[in-house]
């Protein structure tokens, strides 16, 4: 809902085809009419129902009495040394989301954030220790792709910001419905990336019903050490999500990885390696290692470059294809991790 002189109108921005058939028919508008509303909210990324030209003045009327287009500019932008911007938006009743813009040669990415807040509680993440204060709707996610100044040369999405995707299920799902759907954004599957610590049901879902890349937060093959970083695995085993992701073809353009924070001390061990080769056996995947980046009251660290680079080719030498993803935005809090609900 938003706020407008007074009044609490629902935003259209973020609504699906069906759900826009659905508003129009219950308005008395003509079925077609959804169709045009999709064009000028997705394709033509109109602010103000004035603007829909080909809707009559009547029904614009209609529309206006009771819906907003529903977008909301960002109120701040922090810039990094290295290009990264990470962008606040506020959330009505909810305080603050933040967007990370991250430029790479030919690829620009937008890793943006699925709630405010986060109620997994893992102990490596700045996001965690402020709560879950609500989920997004799907239209406060695209919210984040259209409202960046970036936002036509955007190459790439990755719901890797502030939530839990599968905590979100819904408003997730139809996010991607209007990135990926010709009536919506019309983007590629391939262009887009959901990070999941691992809601077996929200995991199915996704996964039967969208064809975008995956990535799990692993960080530790032994359940006992992965439960103490990460309270989930005590109601969804990590071992169990693997089970479930065998049952399904990874083979074609889609790609599935495994996210690993690496902390000194903890789970980058010869054991670890082992670990991890015992548990992805037979999976198609890849391992994506991440420096740990400090937040504030972590006993963890992050070890140096040369044992990040022995962990990444160990697992190589195990048959699992690893990479070390670059720290971006670090200096602006913009980095894995680090993303927070309070404007700063």
């Amino acid at each position: 809902m938003t706020t407008i002189d007074g009044e609490l109108k629902i935003p259209l921005f973020g609504k699906t085809l069906p759900q826009l058939q659905g508003i129009v028919a219950e308005l008395g508008m003509p079925r077609f009419t959804a169709g045009q509303l999709a064009s000028w909210l997705y394709s033509k990324r109109v602010a103000s129902f004035g603007e829909m030209s080909d809707i009559s003045v009547r029904n614009r009327g209609i529309l206006e009495e009771n819906y907003v287009v529903g977008l909301m500019p960002p109120e701040r932008v922090s810039c990094s040394a290295d290009g990264t911007k990470k962008y606040l938006f506020p959330v009505t009743g909810a305080g603050y989301i933040e967007s990370a813009y991250i430029p790479d040669r030919d690829r620009a990415t937008l890793c943006v954030s699925s709630q405010v807040g986060c109620r997994m509680g893992c102990l490596f993440c700045m996001t965690g220790k402020h709560g879950l204060s609500r989920n997004l709707t799907a239209g406060e996610i695209l919210n984040q792709v259209v409202s960046v100044p970036e936002s036509d040369t955007l190459t790439n999405i990755v719901y890797m910001g502030m939530g839990e995707p599968l905590d979100n299920t819904d408003e997730v799902l139809a996010s991607l419905e209007v990135l990926t759907s010709p009536w919506g954004f019309a983007w590629s599957p391939t262009r887009i990336t959901v990070s999941t610590a691992g809601l077996a049901g929200g995991l199915k879902r996704l996964i039967e019903e969208s064809r975008v890349h995956l990535a799990v937060s692993l960080h530790n093959p032994f359940p006992d050490q992965r439960a103490e970083l990460m309270p989930i695995e005590r109601g969804a085993p990590v071992a169990g999500i693997v089970e479930l992701l065998k049952g399904y073809d990874w083979k074609g353009q889609r790609r599935l990885s495994f996210e690993y924070i690496l902390l000194e001390g903890i789970n980058d061990s010869p054991a670890h390696i082992k670990g991890l080769a015992r548990l992805l056996d037979g999976l198609r995947c890849r391992i994506n290692l991440i420096r740990f980046h400090r937040i504030p009251g972590s006993p963890f660290y992050s070890p140096g470059d040369r044992a990040v680079e022995a962990f990444r080719d160990a697992l190589s030498a195990k048959g699992i294809t690893t990479t070390v993803r670059a720290s971006r935005g670090e200096d602006i809090q913009a980095a894995c991790g680090l993303l927070s609900t309070r404007a700063k």
